[in-house]
């Protein structure tokens, strides 16, 4: 089974001979291994690259546990590049392995026949640190598990697809399972045993119970502000004790190891971030489904979080709208706060999106269109409803569109 990722190889495809070492970033297990030994390497073989001329080593592999020495492996890709009227592509896999790693990659830098490109994560160094060893001189490729537009390739029914991707997420190795059990069994080890046990001995955490009860709050409110102090309340409320800081660092890992994405705040009208609180959304929705023993289905939430991960991996930045809106009640006036679900940007691009798993009245139309209609300025805004409809724009200019179209067409935000 092949599954094509276009988007990313295509990002890879455009940073070739760039000057910068390509690092691919990413969730453990969410396919950066497959993309650069299979479908770029591919990709290389088409354009007529010899294959001699493309070094993939991965060093994880026990084979090439010789080179995890950093003068071994130094020596080696120099013996593999050494004719220099040839172009190389170095790829290298796990690089976290190899002592001194980011001497051997800058040694390659200066090597004008090499083209570099490296993955890494694991508890013991993962990817972000990787890109912060090459001290500006790395070009990230941030890769996320499938997409549904990915996960549905491979079914003939895509109804049937979007309810098991609404279940189960998009990790690639997910698809070799045959049954709900084995899935079931397969996202539960993966969120425990890689990556919580990965970031609770990589950072050397006494309590993993604390990192984990902080994954099960962040998992329940999928879509909900909140921040060190309300993760702090809510724990306290239930028994758990968990102080402001700790909640703090163990956050911030749980960043750091792609597990979790924050999104800000942003003052549309004052053009400006606000303080906390914020929206956390995990990187697969499988994985939050697993976590919480696939008790909580709550379809709103469920399809918020797939809307912000598409969105991350067509590349666009993403954070929570907010705009304040004056209102008069009985003589007296105030200020309030309407919120956006995503305010979504990229270049000179910006859109509005609200996340509606439903629609069924007038009413509830009214309020997800109300926050657009005091922003004022001529960016798209669109709606994004569970329900299986044809795209339409309205007389304000917004626009409605399925869950699904969104989803399977690249270019839905334009339509």
């Amino acid at each position: 089974m092949e599954i094509e990722r276009n988007r990313y190889l295509r990002r890879l495809i455009g940073r070739k001979w760039n000057g910068s070492v390509k690092v691919i970033t990413g969730i453990r297990r969410c396919g950066k291994s497959y993309l650069l030994f299979k479908l770029f390497r591919d990709h290389l073989l088409s354009e007529g690259v010899p294959a001699d001329n493309i070094v993939a080593i991965a060093l994880d592999d026990i084979k090439n546990k010789n080179l995890r020495d950093p003068d071994a492996l130094y020596s080696t890709i120099v013996k593999a590049t050494e004719n220099r009227s040839e172009k190389y592509y170095v790829i290298l896999d796990e690089i976290q392995y190899v002592r001194d790693f980011a001497d051997v990659i800058n040694g390659l830098r200066h090597m004008p026949n090499v083209d570099t490109y490296v993955t890494g994560s694991n508890s013991k160094f993962l990817s972000k640190d990787v890109l912060t060893e090459f001290r500006g001189r790395g070009d990230e490729v941030r890769i996320y598990p499938l997409s549904f537009s990915e996960f549905s390739s491979v079914f003939s029914d895509v109804d049937y697809a979007w309810k098991q991707y609404m279940t189960f997420g998009g990790m690639p190795e997910l698809l070799t399972r045959i049954d709900d059990e084995q899935r079931f069994s397969y996202l539960g080890n993966l969120i425990d045993e890689v990556y919580l046990k990965d970031i609770s001995e990589r950072n050397r955490i006494q309590s993993a119970e604390g990192l984990g009860q902080i994954v099960d709050t962040l998992c329940s409110s999928t879509g909900s502000l909140t921040n060190p102090t309300r993760i702090s309340n809510a724990l306290r409320t239930s028994g758990r004790s968990v102080s402001n800081n700790t909640v703090h660092r163990y956050l911030e890992l749980l960043e750091e190891s792609f597990l979790f994405e924050k999104a800000e705040r942003y003052d549309v009208k004052g053009r400006k971030y606000l303080d906390t609180p914020y929206k956390y959304y995990i990187a697969d929705i499988g994985l939050r489904n697993a976590r919480l023993n696939f008790r909580q289905q709550e379809p709103t939430h469920i399809m918020e979080n797939i809307i912000y991960n598409e969105l991350r991996s067509r590349g666009y930045s993403v954070d929570v709208g907010v705009i304040e809106s004056r209102v008069s009640k009985e003589g007296i006036s105030e200020y309030r706060q309407m919120e956006i679900d995503f305010v979504v940007n990229k270049g000179d691009s910006r859109y509005y999106i609200q996340s509606a798993y439903g629609i069924p009245d007038e009413k509830k139309r009214e309020q997800e269109t109300r926050p657009f209609e005091k922003i004022g300025d001529s960016f798209r805004k669109i709606i994004i409803t569970g329900d299986d409809i044809r795209p339409w724009t309205d007389g304000n200019g917004i626009i409605t569109i399925g869950i699904k179209q969104f989803l399977l067409d690249e270019n839905s935000l334009d339509l």
